[in-house]
């Protein structure tokens, strides 16, 4: 059985959701942002070891919250200038032969099931990347002009994308490039393939303040 790790990457400062407090912190149904999503990947896989990625002025913030999870291995390091450089720190805390899941962090409604999915179908496969059907029309600018896209073939990807550990690592140690916008894209620039499971609906990303008011109406919900 191999070791399960979850990089959770929060180095980002959240400014288009407003305010002083970065998104990961500021409060959902009474705890942080952040709190919902150590408790998903705690509840899920409770020997996980997780990793968390956080901006240089947030580390002690990171490590007080390790109190409310007595019994699971986290541990917090900084985040870097970009997404590839923060989850490449997360990346040098996890170990060969396991299975690695990396996540953002104000993914915090993701559950245990898709969580336990991306591990089963990673060991599977060598990857488990949730993705969802497009359901808007697309179109796509070419120059001046722009053109309609099947949205059959469109998929929004989600997180956790999970690897072994065999994938993602080597991946890791290519150079930085602006194509590099999530952890599938670095693997697949090495010649591997990405294997795409489903995804879920409630599996926002808290990036303004109307994804705050749905996030509390789909935890209300999940309550009853």
């Amino acid at each position: 059985m191999r070791n399960v790790f979850a990089v959770i990457v929060a180095g980002g400062s959240g400014t288009r959701l407003g305010g002083p407090v970065p998104k990961q912190f500021r409060v959902l149904a009474d705890k942080p942002v952040l709190w919902h999503t150590l408790h998903a990947f705690s509840t899920a896989i409770p020997e996980i070891q997780i990793i968390l990625v956080l901006p240089e002025e947030h580390l002690l913030q990171g490590k007080n919250m390790k109190n409310d999870f007595p019994g699971i291995s986290i541990q917090v390091t900084q985040g870097g200038a970009t997404r590839f450089e923060s989850v490449k720190n997360g990346l040098a805390l996890t170990a060969a032969d396991s299975i690695i899941m990396v996540h953002d962090a104000v993914r915090c409604l993701v559950t245990a099931a898709l969580i336990a999915h991306c591990c089963e179908e990673a060991a599977l496969h060598g990857s488990a990347v949730p993705a969802l059907y497009a359901t808007d029309s697309i179109r796509l600018e070419t120059g001046e002009r722009n053109e309609a896209v099947d949205r059959r073939r469109i998929r929004i990807i989600q997180t956790p994308q999970t690897f072994k550990s065999e994938l993602i690592l080597p991946a890791f140690k290519q150079p930085y490039r602006e194509e590099f916008t999530d952890e599938a894209t670095v693997v697949e620039h090495t010649g591997k393939p990405i294997h795409l499971v489903p995804g879920e609906d409630t599996n926002i990303k808290i990036t303004r303040p109307a994804d705050l008011l749905i996030a509390e109406q789909i935890l209300h919900e999940r309550k009853k």
